[in-house]
């Protein structure tokens, strides 16, 4: 074929993948459905064309079919690491983390369950070797769940179900490959019965290897797309080349999983991409993956179904006996995940709980596609498979897919309709009547202002706008049933809408350049989890999940441990600067809340509701602002200097805005338009440099600030700046036991600790110190001191405490009234040393 014709035939492949999607509207058929079938079609009329001449109906016949093969590497090298490489860098990578162990049940374990389910299924009705059925097993274990995804989010389900499912269709497709091509290598060597030894060998290998690949080619990418921050194409083009590359490294230098490494790749720069371009360019290169993979995903199916009919071409009676028990075993598989694994791990408080309906949705969804026609392609091209185990594959893996698309793809849509999936709870579309309600009332008032300004003939408005106010008083009527909602249940759907507002203020905020992508991810990801958790357990999961998302968390706590004990401060200091940019943007955030509910939610759910919410959403702003005050305590002028860059990001956005404005009304020419964006891109750049926190200043600082070492000289000082350690701790943590002798005095930076003692309580706060009293007078006292509040402590051990003590007059008159309150002898204490 010449490159004439092959233009041709690409450009039709691509009219087909445009026409497609209409028609799966149309048809209410699953996109991928339409496209299997419009390639099996093509598939029979290009194997008649060849039987019947060279002409079918006028059509040439290298327009029905490619005069060179279309073998599998086309998939596995071209099309399937672009489809992989975009579903892994599109991931909500934070949202996953919460559900990381469904996710993988689901994905790996499926997998190996429904490998072995079919393979130990057709052993007993095949001659095949049972390497060669678990091979085969892997091949059609591979699911393609994106028709159930797609409806999901059309019925609006769940969207932590939603999320675990499409998390199951990049592992799944990762864990079946992987285990296709551990049990090829037997298949080619001959081993008809692989032992556990061997799978306990060669599989973390494949495994590993490949995690190993993936993660070291996209930590090296990141860091080069971090260099070509002036060339946004440049920056595209890397991204393009990073998963076949990767893809070739791993499985022709080293042998390793391929996929496994595409997707890591993919991972790792869905987590340091956003931090290395700029949000606009982050932007940028996920629309052109998102094209590229609608592109290869298109054609994946369109490719693989044309070869459908050639696959098929000797089917016997029997083989359509083995495709029915490869059916069975794996809706067994498939039966045994849902109603066994999945009951298990809600009850273990794992994984959502998924209702009867949903499950039953998921089971028929599992669809299989282009991959397991890739895969079984690659068994019959391979020279090293035996004939027999080429053909058996060939055909069941082909008609196992058939049945699944044609059977279950074309039925999926009836089958969410029988099960009421596609319909509105009574409490959604009770809520929908009061909406219609209200939006018809806006439209009316606006309708009739607009005629009045435009002079509208008199007896045309008239007539409709009696025909208006039919259709509202049709929708006030149905508003009523909002009546009969019980309150608890108004102030969760009032919750959820303010959840989603402030979801859209967070993009807004990053749209206007405010805040950078990888911190804008954050905050959606805990705006996902706050409306998801509300729409469960209400108000009180809404505070709670709201509380959450202030907290440090398991890894700042590590943090902490690392600056604590080794002195490692980078991780703590990135942390809190993260932190700081966060909430100084959520509490601007909570504060315009104010008016939404005020706005928009009062007009729905009325004025108690909104009363509430006014009040959970002022705690929610109280909580925010206390822990921000907790920081600039611990972190003193680094606030000021995260505000004051705000401040100029906010200036230069609306410097921006004027320029395009001016040049929208011709004020300024292209020229002069180019020159000022670009000095204020540099102006920006500059602007979005954030100030490293460095706590060894902080730590500087804080002794400056603190009011008993006022007295010392500034050599004395910064004698004791390198002797002290900085302490960050959080609220609850016991910081002296009882019966426990202190070997170090801990001075009080910021926060607060409470000190019980003999049954009394007292309070110590900022400029008070505490230990000092046990160490000096070297006796066991029966205190606890635990902190009441996020501190930051200067810690000071025995021997450098003594020589204060000593040098200070201030430290030792401190030290004795803290004696005298505490009824502790003056005499007992060796302040003299």
């Amino acid at each position: 074929m010449d490159v004439i014709t092959i233009v041709g035939v690409v450009a039709g492949l691509f009219i087909i993948i445009s026409l497609s999607e209409p028609l799966a509207e149309r048809t209410r058929l699953p996109y991928t459905v339409v496209l299997a079938i419009i390639g099996v079609i093509i598939g029979i009329l290009a194997i008649y064309a060849v039987d019947t001449g060279p002409f079918l109906f006028g059509i040439p016949e290298t327009f029905l079919v490619f005069d060179f093969s279309i073998r599998s590497n086309v998939f596995l090298y071209v099309l399937l690491p672009t489809l992989l490489f975009q579903v892994s860098l599109g991931l909500n990578l934070r949202r996953m983390a919460d559900d990381w162990v469904p996710i993988l049940v689901m994905a790996v374990l499926a997998v190996v369950v429904a490998t072995f389910a079919i393979g130990f299924a057709l052993t007993p009705f095949t001659s095949l070797p049972l390497a060669a059925c678990l091979m085969l097993g892997a091949i059609v274990a591979t699911t393609d769940p994106s028709a159930v995804v797609s409806i999901f989010r059309n019925i609006a389900a769940p969207q932590r179900l939603t999320r675990i499912v499409e998390g199951e269709s990049l592992l799944n497709d990762a864990a079946a490959i992987a285990l296709f091509g551990f049990f090829l290598t037997f298949v080619m060597m001959g081993v008809p019965n692989p032992t556990l030894r061997d799978a306990l060998i060669t599989f973390p290998i494949l495994i590993f290897g490949g995690l190993t690949v993936g993660w070291v080619a996209a930590r090296f990418c990141a860091m080069t797309l971090a260099w070509l921050g002036r060339f946004p194409l440049a920056q595209i083009s890397l991204s393009v080349a990073l998963p076949y590359l990767t893809y070739l490294i791993a499985e022709r230098w080293f042998g390793f999983s391929g996929v496994i490494a595409v997707v890591m790749a993919g991972m790792t720069l869905n987590y340091l991409g956003p931090g290395r371009l700029s949000p606009a360019n982050w932007a940028w290169l996920r629309e052109v993956w998102d094209v590229l993979a609608h592109w290869a995903g298109a054609l994946i199916f369109l490719l693989a179904a044309l070869l459908v009919p050639g696959l098929l071409a000797d089917i016997q009676a029997w083989d359509l006996f083995l495709i029915a028990v490869i059916v069975v075993a794996a809706m067994a598989a498939r039966l045994f995940m849902l109603y066994a694994v999945v009951p298990s791990l809600t009850w273990l408080g794992l994984s959502p709980r998924v209702e009867p309906a949903y499950r039953v949705a998921i089971l028929w969804g599992g669809l299989r596609g282009a991959v397991t026609l890739a895969l079984a392609l690659a068994v019959t091209e391979n020279l090293r498979v035996t004939i027999d185990i080429k053909r058996e594959v060939g055909i069941l893996a082909t008609g196992f897919t058939l049945f699944t698309l044609l059977v279950q793809g074309t039925t999926l849509r009836r089958v969410i309709t029988y099960l009421g999936l596609d319909k509105l709870s009574p409490l959604d579309r009770a809520l929908a009547n009061q909406v219609i309600a209200v939006a018809l009332a806006n439209v009316r008032e606006e309708v009739a202002g607009t005629a009045k300004r435009h002079e509208l003939n008199r007896a045309i408005v008239r007539s409709e706008a009696k025909r208006f106010a039919a259709r509202l008083d049709t929708a006030m009527q149905k508003a009523e049933t909002l009546d009969d909602i019980l309150d608890r249940d108004r102030i969760t759907l009032g919750l959820v809408a303010l959840a989603g507002r402030e979801r859209d203020m967070i993009l807004d905020t990053f749209r206007e350049q405010l805040i950078s992508a990888r911190l804008a991810e954050r905050m959606l990801s805990d705006a996902d989890r706050l409306i998801e958790r509300t729409r469960s357990g209400g108000r009180d999961q809404y505070r709670a999940t709201g509380r959450v998302s202030l907290a440090r968390g398991r890894w700042y706590g590590f943090a902490v441990l690392l600056h604590n004990r080794l002195r490692m401060s980078g991780p703590l200091a990135r942390m809190t600067a993260d932190r700081f940019e966060i909430m100084l943007n959520q509490r601007l955030i909570l504060r315009d809340l104010h008016g939404h509910i005020d706005g928009k939610i009062r007009r729905i759910h009325g004025r108690r509701v909104a009363d509430l919410l006014h009040e959970l959403l002022k705690r929610r702003e109280d909580e925010t602002k206390s822990a921000l005050e907790g920081l600039r305590l611990q972190y003193p002028g680094y606030a000021e200097e995260i505000e004051r860059r705000f401040i100029r990001r906010i200036a230069l956005r609306l410097e921006e805005r004027e320029y395009d404005t001016l040049r929208q009304d011709g004020l300024i020419g292209r020229e002069l338009f180019t020159t000022l964006k670009q000095e204020l891109a540099d102006k920006r750049k500059r602007a979005e440099t954030r100030p490293a926190l460095d706590l060894a200043v902080q730590k500087t600082e804080l002794v400056r600030r603190f009011p008993l070492f006022a007295e010392l000289s500034e050599s004395s000082r910064a004698q004791l700046v390198r002797v002290l350690k900085a302490r960050y701790v959080q609220p609850g943590e016991v910081l002296v036991r009882k019966w426990q002798t202190p070997r170090e005095v801990c001075f009080i930076a910021s926060g607060a600790v409470e000190v019980v003692t003999a049954g009394q309580k007292h309070r110590l706060g900022r400029g008070e110190m505490f230990g000092q009293l046990a160490l000096l007078s070297r006796q066991t006292r029966h205190i606890q001191v635990t902190a009441i509040s996020h501190c930051a402590l200067l810690v000071l051990d025995e021997p450098s405490f003594r020589r204060l003590v000593k040098r200070s007059e201030t430290i030792r008159n401190a030290v004795a009234e803290s004696a005298r309150r505490r009824g502790v002898t003056i005499d007992e204490l060796a302040l003299s040393g």
